[in-house]
C-alpha cells in the first residue's frame, strides 16, 4: 500500500501520459494507479517471479504472489517479456497475443566494443594464456566444477586459464577443487567486478561459457558476450536459440550435458579460426537485430506513443 501511495502523488505531481513498471512479486501499484488515472500500463516481465522464487529461494505466501503477479499481467495495456519462452508462459496465463511484446534484453555498444585488452590481462597475469571465461554468481548449477576438471585433464592446452569474473556461494568449493587436482595457478576468481568495469574483463576471454541457464531467461552476459565478439559456448534451451544458431554464432550443447560442453570447450580451445569466426558472427548477430538498450527504449516508445495517440482520439 506505501508503494501504491508513493506512485499515486507521482502520478500526481508529474502528471504522466503512461506508466511503465518492471514487474515485481505482490506488486498492482502501477495497475492500480494506471486505472485509478486512467494511464496506458507497460509491463516489463524478465521472468514468472512466482515460479522463480518458490524453485530457487524461500517464497511466502505462494497463493498471493500467484493471484497478484497473474493480476498484473492480464490487467496491463501490453506486457513485455523478455523472450518467446516467457512470452508463451504469460499467454497460457490469459493474456491475449496481441497485449504481448517480447522485448530482449540489450548491451550498451560502446561499453561493449570489441578488442584486446592487454592492460587486463597483465595485471590479471594472463599473458599468452587461452582464457575460458565466466561473468556472474556462480552456483553450484552452473557446473563450473566441470570446467576446473576440463582444466586438470589432457584435453585443453596446458596454458589454458578459467577466469570467473564475480562471486558466489560455490567459490570455496571451486579453489578446494582446483587445489586438490594440482591446477590452482590456473584458476582465477576476481570476487564482485563494478558493473562499468566488466568489460575489460571479458575481452580477455577466449572463450565465454555460458553453462546453465534458466529456461525463460534473456542472459545479460550472454547479449555483452556476442557484442565483445567472443566465441562462446552455451546450452542449446529455447531461449538461447532465440539468439544464437550452433556453428553459426556459437557452439551448442544439451543442457546438462557436462560431457558435450566439455568436448565443445575443448574443440574451441584447439581451433582459433573457429573461435574467430563465432566470435564475429556473434557480433554481427548483435548488430543485424539491434540488440541495444537504445533500440529497447525506442521500442517502448514507440508503444508509449501508440496509447497515447489512441486515448487522445477517443477524447476527441
Amino acid at each position: 500500500m506505501l508503494e501504491f501511495l508513493r506512485l499515486a502523488r507521482a502520478c500526481l505531481s508529474h502528471k504522466p501520459d503512461i506508466l511503465y513498471q518492471r514487474a515485481n512479486l505482490y506488486m498492482l501499484s502501477g495497475l492500480w494507479c494506471a486505472r485509478l488515472f486512467r494511464l496506458p500500463y507497460l509491463l516489463e516481465v524478465n521472468s514468472p517471479l512466482t515460479e522463480e522464487r518458490e524453485k530457487f529461494s524461500a517464497l511466502r505466501l505462494r497463493g498471493l504472489a500467484w493471484r497478484t503477479e497473474r493480476a498484473s499481467w492480464r490487467g496491463a495495456d501490453q506486457v513485455l517479456p523478455v523472450t518467446e519462452v516467457l512470452a508463451r508462459a504469460i499467454a497460457r496465463a490469459g493474456v491475449p497475443p496481441d497485449r504481448i511484446t517480447v522485448i530482449p534484453n540489450g548491451v550498451d555498444l560502446d561499453r561493449f566494443a570489441p578488442g584486446d585488452d592487454g592492460t587486463t590481462r597483465r595485471l590479471l597475469s594472463l599473458e599468452n594464456r587461452l582464457v575460458l571465461g565466466f561473468v556472474g554468481f556462480v552456483r553450484e548449477w552452473h557446473h563450473a566444477d566441470a570446467i576446473i576438471d576440463l582444466l586438470a585433464g589432457p584435453d585443453l592446452p596446458p596454458n589454458s586459464h578459467f577466469l570467473i569474473v564475480g562471486d558466489g556461494p560455490v567459490r570455496g568449493a571451486l579453489m578446494d577443487q582446483a587445489r586438490r587436482l594440482g591446477v590452482e595457478d590456473r584458476l582465477t576468481i576476481t570476487g564482485i567486478v563494478p558493473r562499468e568495469e566488466v568489460a575489460p574483463y571479458v575481452r580477455c576471454f577466449d572463450i565465454a561459457l555460458q553453462p546453465h541457464v534458466v529456461a525463460y531467461a534473456s542472459p545479460l552476459k550472454m547479449i555483452e558476450y556476442m557484442a565483445l565478439a567472443r566465441a562462446i559456448v552455451a546450452p542449446a534451451t529455447d531461449n538461447i536459440r532465440e539468439l544464437l544458431i550452433d556453428g553459426q554464432n556459437a557452439l551448442l550443447v544439451e543442457p546438462d550435458d557436462r560431457e558435450a560442453y566439455a568436448a565443445a570447450v575443448g574443440r574451441l580451445a584447439r581451433d582459433a579460426g573457429l573461435r574467430a569466426r563465432l566470435g564475429t558472427a556473434a557480433r554481427e548477430t548483435v548488430l543485424a537485430r539491434d540488440l541495444t538498450w537504445r533500440h529497447n527504449a525506442r521500442a517502448v516508445a514507440a508503444l508509449a506513443r501508440r496509447f497515447v495517440d489512441a486515448g487522445a482520439r477517443e477524447k476527441r
